[in-house]
């Protein structure tokens, strides 16, 4: 495993950090057992990966909890986030610090080191950081949680609106922003400021379908060449984006996709998820591979650079991440 320092915060990460969520949720999203997930987890740890991401509307937090037992605390990273409650009108600090303590219960530790606010639209900014924040710096002044973050809500958000101004704003020590080769938004809307101010990114949305699955990249470039966003020639390749699989290149389109976001200046952590051990073992090694071919990664930039919101498919529970 290759470490890197997650921002401020100095805690000493994995730069391949395994997501909890996602559709897969560590095998529980499709029909895998809880002690075939906790073995997943125990076998990510012994890949080196440090960082484990969940959240209370996961599912996971209890596997992730049993799968620590045993585990030295100091080894691990763990992050979980609380959501606005379902059919509730906004954020609140008393759900907020509830939830906090029911993933802590759930996880069976007495602190989380990154808690994070999840999935919060760009109209409830300005909620959260004048009635949720100051209670939770309570929170982390009882030794619940040590750092602070906050995650967007990609698919309704494609310009980050709401991590534009929060990365401009001295609360947040992580922000998860969604970037892969066909959505760089975050290139010019986050990443310049969380360089300067020395704010840990968790990237999610990396790969999703649009890149596990060659017939839905082929029917997006079609669509996008349609609508004249992108150059013919490229939804015409039989190979969808096939330049980028050469000798000297990617072995699979998956493979590009980990390897352009890992090696973005700006990227800390790469959050992946996975519910096969083959899978998790494929995708640490991509996220370790070198960068990809200066032309190849140049091409991409120049195709897709402009487009907005491509490829941020979620699970059938919009908040799950």
């Amino acid at each position: 495993m290759q470490y890197t320092t997650l921002g401020r915060t100095g805690l000493s990460v994995g730069v391949a950090g395994l997501g909890c969520g996602g559709f897969s949720r560590l095998g529980l999203g499709t029909g895998g057992s809880e002690a075939e997930a906790v073995d997943l987890v125990r076998e990510a740890l012994d890949l080196g990966v440090n960082l484990l991401d969940t959240a209370a509307v996961y599912g996971t937090e209890e596997v992730v909890g049993k799968a620590l037992r045993g585990v030295d605390r100091d080894r691990v990273v763990v992050c979980t986030k609380a959501s606005k409650p379902a059919g509730a009108p906004q954020f609140t600090a008393e759900a907020v610090l509830e939830s906090l303590d029911v993933s802590l219960r759930r996880l069976a530790l007495d602190h989380v080191d990154v808690f994070q606010l999840h999935a919060v639209p760009p109209d409830a900014y300005d909620h959260v950081r004048s009635a949720v924040v100051p209670a939770l710096a309570r929170a982390r002044e009882a030794g619940k949680f040590r750092f602070l973050g906050i995650t967007e809500t990609a698919p309704a958000d494609i310009e980050q609106r709401m991590l534009h101004r929060a990365v401009q704003d001295d609360v947040w020590d992580t922000v998860m922003p969604a970037f892969h080769m066909m959505h760089q938004v975050a290139r010019a809307q986050v990443f310049p400021f969380t360089r300067t101010r020395g704010i840990g990114t968790l990237l999610m949305f990396v790969v999703r379908g649009i890149f596990a699955r060659p017939a839905r990249l082929a029917e997006t470039l079609r669509a996008l060449a349609a609508e004249g966003k992108i150059d013919a020639a490229l939804a015409e390749d039989t190979t969808p984006l096939g330049f980028l699989l050469h000798p000297a290149g990617a072995t699979s389109l998956t493979d590009a996709a980990y390897r352009y976001a890992r090696h973005e200046p700006g990227a800390d952590v790469v959050l992946f998820g996975t519910g096969d051990r083959a899978h998790l073992r494929a995708n640490v090694a991509s996220i370790l591979a070198p960068p990809l071919p200066a032309s190849d990664r140049a091409r991409l930039d120049a195709a897709f650079a402009h487009l907005r919101g491509v490829g941020l498919d979620v699970p059938p529970s919009a908040t799950r991440g």
